[in-house]
């Protein structure tokens, strides 16, 4: 799938090079490979059952240890990382999976920093509440 993404990247790269930003236009052509090479291969598409989320979860784990220490186990975190709005979800992943910084996060998405740290908030607000945790000690995080 990634191949495919480098084949269009490099078919469209004049049109690529006309977007406001090139990193979230190759985001966004990565992301549909993803989905496409899911739909495929009969997979689903809410990426719950990737190698991608247990990364996250562990992730999690590691920040917020005491509550988030039952959620290894539980297909609730999965489920609700796949309910976040597309931003909050690509932000967790890009933070928690890929390594990236806010700096990072923000040029590929087009957003600026404070954006980037507003969406990873939200989502993680969004996560505990989903899964019933307390909120107090998941802010700032």
């Amino acid at each position: 799938m990634t191949r495919a993404a480098y084949g269009q990247l490099g078919r469209l790269w004049p049109h690529a090079l006309r977007q406001a930003s090139v990193e979230a236009y190759a985001w966004s052509v990565l992301k549909e490979r993803v989905v496409e090479w899911l739909y495929d291969h009969h997979q689903p598409t809410a990426l719950t059952e990737t190698a991608a989320f247990a990364v996250v979860t562990h992730a999690l784990l590691r920040e917020c240890q005491q509550q988030f220490a039952m959620l290894e186990s539980q297909l609730g975190l999965y489920a609700a990382i796949a309910r976040l709005p597309e931003r909050q979800c690509d932000v967790i992943v890009l933070r928690h999976v890929i390594g990236y910084s806010d700096a990072q996060i923000g040029s590929l998405l087009g957003v600026d920093e404070v954006t980037v740290r507003s969406y990873a908030s939200r989502g993680k607000r969004k996560l505990a509440a989903a899964l019933g945790i307390d909120q107090g000690n998941t802010r700032g995080n």
